[in-house]
């Protein structure tokens, strides 16, 4: 086989840009919140209304207000890229676990007719997935660069992750964040039965 022939590894333009993507993406989407007339929010999920339930796809995507989706980018983006390292399919497949488990736990836990919105369940999702990939079947040199990337996230946003769920101020969705994270530990179990992503 000539080098040529072999698979050239995945760049980093390949493998960040996906989040990167998606961040770009929320916030095109608040900007054209910003300008237009009525408010996006409406599309959130909205909890026990079969009609809601399509706030799944969205609600990741949509921002109460240009402070609610700042603080979220960093963190989004810093999990994000984490998540990302393993390649651009597994981002995905990993958002699209922790979008449908988180969504529907929501929607299914919170109070009847309550409206969320925000990408804070991908954010404790992406964290829930780097903390469990510790656990998950595995090489072993990788169980080790898993457990060191585990516990640096823990160290920087790991007080942040536990008031999120037990001392969530008002407005703010504790089930979004505990659901995201229970999807992010499921991603990181699926995530080994598959072959590597690119």
């Amino acid at each position: 086989m000539t080098v040529t022939e072999q698979q050239a590894p995945p760049s980093a333009l390949r493998r960040f840009g996906a989040p990167i993507a998606l961040l770009a993406i929320m916030w095109a989407v608040q900007l054209a919140d910003s300008i237009l007339p009525g408010s996006f929010s409406g599309f959130g999920i909205r909890s026990w209304d079969p009609s809601g339930l399509l706030g799944v796809v969205f609600a990741p995507l949509l921002h109460a207000s240009w402070a609610h989706l700042i603080g979220n980018s960093v963190p989004f983006l810093v999990l994000g890229c984490l998540v990302a390292a393993e390649g651009a399919r597994r981002f995905w497949a990993v958002t699209g676990i922790i979008a449908v488990v988180g969504g529907i736990g929501t929607w299914a836990v919170n109070a009847p007719g309550t409206l969320t919105v925000g990408a804070s369940g991908l954010v404790f999702g992406y964290f829930g997935y780097l903390v469990a990939r510790v656990f998950a079947p595995g090489r072993v040199a990788h169980r080790i660069l898993y457990a060191v990337v585990a516990l640096l996230v823990i160290g920087a946003y790991g007080a942040a992750m536990l008031a999120g769920v037990f001392a969530a101020g008002a407005g703010v969705s504790w089930q979004g964040h505990l659901f995201g994270a229970i999807g992010g530990g499921l991603a990181a179990f699926a995530a080994r039965r598959g072959p590597r992503p690119a």
